[in-house]
């Protein structure tokens, strides 16, 4: 086994790693391997990144035939042993499972158990469409980011190379010995081999690095942020019509790398560095409030609204009826806020089955800053569901 060590740019980490954890205690992970099923294939590398002196530092294990695979898990092993936090992209789905089962053929115990697990393509997955890209593989988050690599190959190219590289390996292990391997000129492909592995590793781990920083767009609803601005703002359509907007300008605990905007459900998310806006169109008019006992109440058809029996009893029997659930309602004028949750109270709709809740907009709402960052705390939470995910 070969190991590589190199120190790193720290300019390449755009995130604040004590989001995460300890800068001592973090350790980025990627794998390399001949094959996607672990029982038939090769572990023939770890790259790893973990801080030594305060600055980033890259290490390679490498296999330079696959007997030597066992010394690159244990060597992997023992760096793991020495930190806390695993990071890697979607090392959930093949990295850890992969290597949990050499570790089991092995008769190794595995340490990733007891150790914090951030997988970036796992925190990531669920803003997709905010992201607006055609998927999550690392070289096209890497793609959308500008993030440049010398690396031209992916990892099932490699395999072949990986294999090239083995075989002009040993064959340069037999002509010159262990101690000493002289390559003879046939075999002079052999570092060139090498340094395409290693490579493509070192710009996985670097780009690793780089696409920390996506990691502020889950940060939008998973950390806390500060409201520092509210208005309204109204806009008048060519046709005459009128709508009017609350606006809540946000500062974010984690800087976005990209700018972002996003619609739904009359909501507008603007965001870019640690700055945010959020738009909301406001209904203004009349809606009802419904009330929920509605076997206490009698409705007016000539008021259009419902009143409480120990009210309404002077009321000619020919002027009500039996209220029901659908017309147990008194009837508000106003300027309200759309909720997707019962956030505040008294709710409001436009007719029984509509699944549109709202809010009224009232003087005392206005007055108290935490209301406006709780709803803030809604809206960015509905607008960076899934799309496909039910509301109500």
């Amino acid at each position: 086994m070969k190991t590589y060590k190199e120190k790193l740019e720290s300019g390449l980490i755009n995130y604040d790693l004590s989001l995460l954890g300890d800068k001592n205690d973090l350790l980025f992970m990627d794998i390399e391997t001949t094959g996607f099923a672990a029982r038939s294939s090769v572990l023939y590398m770890t790259g790893c990144v973990y801080f030594e002196n305060d600055e980033p530092v890259l290490v390679q294990y490498f296999a330079q035939k696959p007997e030597e695979e066992k010394e690159v898990l244990t060597a992997f092993l023992a760096l793991c042993r020495e930190k806390k936090v695993l990071i890697h992209y979607n090392g959930n789905n093949f990295d850890i499972p992969y290597l949990k089962h050499k570790c089991s053929y092995y008769g190794f115990n595995e340490p990733f158990s007891e150790m914090d697990g951030v997988d970036i393509y796992k925190r990531i997955m669920p803003y997709r469409h905010i992201l607006g890209v055609e998927n999550l593989k690392q070289k096209t988050m890497e793609k959308y980011l500008g993030i440049d690599r010398e690396d031209a190959y992916n990892g099932g190219e490699l395999i072949n190379i990986y294999r090239e590289y083995v075989t002009a390996f040993v064959l340069a292990e037999k002509s010159a010995g262990l101690d000493n391997v002289s390559v003879p000129a046939q075999y002079n492909m052999l570092e060139s081999y090498r340094e395409l592995l290693l490579l493509h590793n070192a710009d996985d781990m670097k780009g690793m690095l780089g696409l920390l920083s996506l990691l502020s767009i889950a940060d939008i609803t998973l950390r806390p942020f500060k409201v520092s601005k509210v208005s309204t703002k109204k806009v008048t359509e060519p046709t005459g019509a009128v709508h009017q907007y609350l606006m809540i300008k946000l500062l974010f605990s984690s800087s976005i790398p990209k700018k972002i905007s996003i619609s739904r459900k009359g909501c507008h998310l603007t965001a870019g560095g640690t700055v945010g806006e959020l738009e909301i169109n406001m209904f203004s008019g009349e809606l009802k409030y419904f009330y929920g006992n509605y076997k206490e109440y009698y409705y007016l058809p000539e008021e259009d609204m419902a009143l409480h029996k120990s009210v309404a009893g002077y009321v000619s029997p020919d002027h009500r009826t039996q209220a029901t659930a659908s017309n147990c309602y008194t009837r508000k004028e106003g300027l309200f806020l759309p909720q997707w949750d019962l956030l505040f109270e008294p709710v409001f709709k436009s007719s029984y089955e509509d699944d549109g809740l709202y809010f009224e907009l009232t003087e005392e709402f206005k007055k108290n800053p935490s209301d406006f960052a709780r709803y803030a705390r809604h809206i960015l939470d509905m607008i960076s569901h899934s799309k496909n995910k039910k509301l109500f």
